[in-house]
């Protein structure tokens, strides 16, 4: 190739490589996993609520990772359950609604219940916010999202109006997409859409997939993320020695981890992340010797 040719095409990878996600090296021996504040510090605070993203701020914690889910009406919040029953007083505000259903349920009906009095008296009143929500208190503590797209099967086009949310509050910029942003789910043909919808977001899926299938994972996941239970060194390594869609290892962050011993056993293993309830107790965990 001619010299003049070498300039504009170098030039041209360089501005493509700008616009892809940054996805971090895999773990090195002795490094601490990064920790992610699972539905919030929902250990200190209701989960998935405003509250549970201002306790993981409170303690320093960079990530929180969020479920969201569809209204009636379209409008997306954050909730974990496919039924409300379990974290808000929807039963006696609307009795005759079983089986309770996020879908069933319209953004102005769940507004008005209480998302915080199961947890404690003093979180009463507190309520299910919108991704919109939930998304501006994250960026006003300068936090990390891990956000979980739930039951997509229940709300078809859910990953183009979640993208949709995110651009609007300018979460799909380069600051953002280098680095503050991952969508998981545990379904491979949602985190598809959204790779498809755009490649620059880092994806997560949720799981644990047969290491004979990672290629085929890789191609539109830059993280599997499994449960704690299914966990071993082998597979780690197998994750992390296979190339994601953005050319780079797969990382994987582990689920639900709150526990000291297990915390330490797990970071052993080399994993890039650990979610927990408790990031207070699994970070003195990692910090004693």
């Amino acid at each position: 190739m001619h010299a003049r040719a070498v300039a504009p095409a170098t030039a041209l990878l360089g501005a493509v490589a700008l616009l892809l996600p940054v996805v971090d090296a895999p773990a090195a021996a002795g490094v601490r996993p990064a920790l992610i504040a699972h539905r919030g510090a929902s250990a200190r605070a209701p989960e998935n609520t405003l509250a549970a993203v201002d306790a993981a701020a409170g303690l320093g914690v960079a990530w929180v990772e969020n479920d969201v889910q569809r209204t009636k009406d379209g409008e997306l919040v954050v909730v974990h359950d496919e039924s409300l029953s379990r974290t808000t007083d929807v039963e006696e505000v609307f009795p005759g609604r079983s089986p309770w259903k996020v879908k069933d349920f319209t953004a102005a009906e769940i507004a008005r219940l209480d998302a915080g009095g199961w947890f404690a008296p003093s979180y009463a009143g507190t309520r299910v916010p919108t991704l919109t929500q939930y998304v501006r208190r994250v960026e006003r503590h300068h936090q990390k999202l891990l956000l979980e797209i739930k039951n997509p099967e229940l709300y078809p086009g859910i990953e183009q109006q979640t993208l949709k949310v995110l651009g609007d509050e300018g979460w799909l910029d380069r600051r953002h997409l280098r680095g503050r942003l991952i969508v998981q789910s545990f379904s491979a043909d949602s985190l598809r859409a959204v790779h498809d919808l755009d490649p620059a977001v880092t994806t997560g899926l949720l799981g644990r997939p047969a290491v004979k299938d990672l290629p085929d994972c890789a191609r539109f996941a830059d993280l599997v993320n499994p449960s704690h239970v299914s966990l071993s060194p082998d597979y780690v390594a197998a994750v992390h020695a296979t190339a994601g869609p953005h050319g780079r290892p797969l990382r994987i962050f582990v689920w639900t981890v709150d526990d000291a011993a297990l915390a330490r056993s797990v970071a052993g293993y080399g994993v890039d992340g650990l979610i927990t309830d408790k990031p207070d107790v699994v970070r003195q965990a990692l910090a004693s010797p």
